[in-house]
């Protein structure tokens, strides 16, 4: 299970000198005080276990979503072709459709990254297979608007300042939902199964970091993770379901080989940062 970890990472200066008469009082307060600020710092939250099995599950939903999605798109056609009159004002009822649209579209992707990570492709289906697998969220976001865009622009029934408005509001939530929905360091089965026979040291993470790191040490640890007050630990696994997908390149450069890692077996984040870069 991982582990939430809060640390404190500002620096603090000594305390100036006690008069030799108070120094046991001193002492005694100082006690104190690193066990309270101790139990402040390391704040342990344990979150949700990895979910591994199936996950027929997750997709389903993404599916379900990326249908009621759709349904959202439609509906919006049906106002600019004027077979569905809205009940009020048609500007308001198109963008009210277009957010819906993104929201369902963005959470549907989630589920389906999540699903990617709990089981990945392998990559003896291919590239193409496996990048149409992994994007598929960036896929049916460009279902989800461009015909209505298409349609946007080629509609000559709207007064000017509803088509361009709605339309810019089409094309900013086009581009939210593509860059939310697409996965920028896929997994692949054989590099996942490979993850696990060789990390069996708890890894760590950032809570919007994008890699999992294999030192913390505040002194000596990835440089990337040393000034987060905020970190998870846990099983290679569990990062990986997590988002957490590649190993840091500096963790790859100045850790692996002491750990006897084989990194051309696993996903590593860009270019691997040797000793002394």
């Amino acid at each position: 299970m991982a582990e939430k970890i809060v640390r404190d990472t500002t620096k603090k200066s000594a305390p100036a000198a006690k008069p030799a008469e108070k120094a046991a009082p001193a002492a005694k307060q100082a006690a104190e005080t690193v066990k309270k600020t101790a139990n402040k710092q390391q704040t342990v939250i344990t979150p949700n276990k990895p979910t591994g099995g199936s996950t027929v599950g997750l997709r389903i939903g993404a599916c379900v979503l990326w249908l009621l999605a759709i349904a959202c798109e439609v509906l919006a056609i049906m106002v600019l072709m004027e077979y569905f009159i809205p009940p009020f004002n048609a500007m308001t009822f198109l963008i009210i459709a277009i957010v819906l649209d993104m929201a369902l579209a963005i959470i549907a992707a989630q589920l389906w990254k999540k699903a990617n990570h709990i089981k990945p492709m392998s990559e003896k289906r291919g590239k193409f297979l496996f990048y149409l697998w992994n994007e598929l969220g960036v896929i049916m976001a460009c279902i989800c608007f461009i015909p209505l865009i298409i349609l946007l622009l080629k509609n000559d029934k709207l007064d000017k300042r509803t088509k361009t408005i709605t339309a810019i509001v089409a094309v900013v939530a086009l581009l939210i939902t593509g860059a939310a929905s697409a996965d920028y360091d896929p997994i692949t089965a054989e590099e996942k199964q490979q993850a696990e026979q060789q990390i069996s040291d708890d890894v760590f993470w950032t809570q919007f970091g994008h890699k999992y790191h294999l030192n913390a040490d505040e002194e000596g640890g990835c440089p990337y993770i040393r000034s987060s007050s905020t970190l998870y630990k846990g099983s290679v696994t569990e990062a990986i379901e997590a988002g957490r997908t590649a190993i840091c390149s500096y963790c790859a450069g100045h850790y692996a080989q002491e750990m006897g890692l084989d990194l051309d077996q696993l996903n590593v984040e860009g270019g691997v940062v040797e000793e002394g870069d």
